[in-house]
């Protein structure tokens, strides 16, 4: 039970129809619902999104700092790809109906439709799932700060970022003008299918061994 919730009171709710409580919206086939404690208050530790797609449409790149999310499909066909900060490699898992993958928390993720209807439950362990977009962070990151850093001519990086909309959620965006290429979904297939380079940088919380003690302060 939630421990400070009046379940005597008539405001405690036990049902909801997730289709009036929309969180995004690209178009009639792409669209996001959400069910958390705002929209049910005797939730505990879980909450949802539906997820609506067509061929080739992209739930964007993204994290959630306070949750997992076990994705499971309904319909039509997607790839979940994930980053794992341990080996530092993308891992692609397409799933069909009845099957699911598993994100953990706080790992970088994406989700592409393969077919049209492609209909996914993303289940997160947390009463709302919060998250962090790749389009926000690639938008509101100082431009002098990427270049410098990433040793980058800034304003070339301010060129490739200007079409970038915050807040993107399902991309391609509906005003994106770039032409359209007939093996979008060969290249799109080609990449789930593929693991980018290791690169043998240890994770944050990687367990250094300690060096012999010098004999200096």
């Amino acid at each position: 039970m939630v421990l400070y919730l009046d379940y005597t009171s008539p405001n405690t709710q036990f049902t909801f129809d997730v289709n009036n409580s929309n969180v995004f919206t690209k178009d009639k086939r792409n669209f996001i619902n959400v069910l958390g404690i705002k929209q049910l208050n005797t939730l505990e530790n879980i909450s949802l999104l539906d997820i609506f797609l067509s061929s080739n449409n992209v739930i964007e790149p993204h994290y959630h700092p306070n949750a997992a999310e076990l994705v499971y499909c309904i319909s039509g066909s997607a790839v979940v790809s994930l980053f794992n900060p341990f080996t530092k490699q993308i891992h692609n898992y397409p799933i069909k109906p009845g099957q699911v993958a598993n994100v953990p928390q706080g790992w970088w993720h994406y989700e592409v439709a393969t077919m049209d209807n492609t209909h996914l439950l993303a289940i997160f362990n947390a009463p709302t799932p919060e998250v962090i977009l790749g389009s926000d962070l690639l938008k509101f990151t100082p431009p002098n700060i990427m270049s410098h850093t990433y040793c980058l001519n800034e304003n070339e990086w301010k060129k490739t970022i200007a079409p970038i909309q915050s807040n993107t959620f399902i991309g391609p965006h509906k005003n994106c003008n770039r032409k359209q290429h007939q093996n979008d979904q060969a290249r799109l297939t080609y990449q789930s299918q593929r693991y980018i380079h290791h690169y043998p940088h240890p994770p944050y919380n990687y367990q250094y061994q300690q060096l012999p003690h010098s004999g200096y302060a």
